[in-house]
């Protein structure tokens, strides 16, 4: 399954000194073909996270349309967090649990018996067979990340979300964890929406807007 997005008209404010809006975004419009990975890079404060969860459907849209296909159908937007993956700055690993029980929570929130087993293979994946049972808090950043990567990905999403998923990580490792999270979109025909700093790892994707000012640019 592969989720595809189109914005349309997109404007969001947020309010300022003595409650006087100020439109952090403006009427901006993207597409992101099903399949397609796509970056959008920017300045520090200048929207791109806002944007993210907009796209995700984590925050409300206040004036524009965000359209949504699973392979090449209508998806309600209230649909879209069960064909979604997430992979954040900050890991957002539960310290609690072990690396493959943070791998499976998605799938046992949603009552998937295959779900330990289904972690297992992702953890694999991600170079990670000898980790199934440590505690995130002993594993390094980069190994975090991966467990964070297999986290997003286990539940077969249609998109992923990520948002500057290389930004706490060494130069070294930041390369190898980008170049393991679009080797598994691609494997997995995953459509992507990316918001980084690193611009190598944003010229790996398909296509890469700029934010400025609220509004998007396509870079060439």
């Amino acid at each position: 399954m592969t989720v595809g997005l189109v914005l349309r008209d997109l404007t969001h404010q947020i309010a300022v000194a003595k409650n006087q809006p100020l439109s952090l975004l403006d009427k901006l419009d993207l597409q992101v073909p099903e399949g397609q990975q796509v970056a959008i890079v920017g300045a520090s404060g200048s929207g791109k996270t806002t944007l993210l969860s907009l796209l995700a459907g984590l925050e409300p849209v206040q004036h524009g349309q965000l359209e949504l296909s699973l392979n090449g159908q209508p998806l309600p937007l209230s649909q879209l967090s069960r064909h979604s993956g997430f992979v954040f700055q900050q890991f957002h690993l539960l310290p609690e649990l072990d690396a493959i029980n943070n791998v499976a929570l998605p799938l046992k929130l949603r009552g998937d018996r295959h779900a330990l087993a289904r972690a297992a293979d992702w953890l694999d994946k991600v170079g990670l067979n000898k980790r199934h049972g440590f505690a995130v808090s002993k594993l390094s950043g980069g190994e975090q990340q991966r467990v964070a990567i297999a986290r997003a990905f286990v539940s077969e999403p249609g998109i992923v979300f990520a948002d500057e998923p290389t930004g706490n990580l060494d130069e070294q490792t930041a390369t190898d964890v980008s170049r393991l999270m679009l080797t598994c979109c691609r494997a997995a025909n995953t459509s992507l929406m990316l918001i980084t700093h690193n611009q190598a790892l944003a010229r790996q994707l398909d296509a890469v807007y700029y934010l400025l000012h609220g509004r998007l640019s396509l870079c060439q």
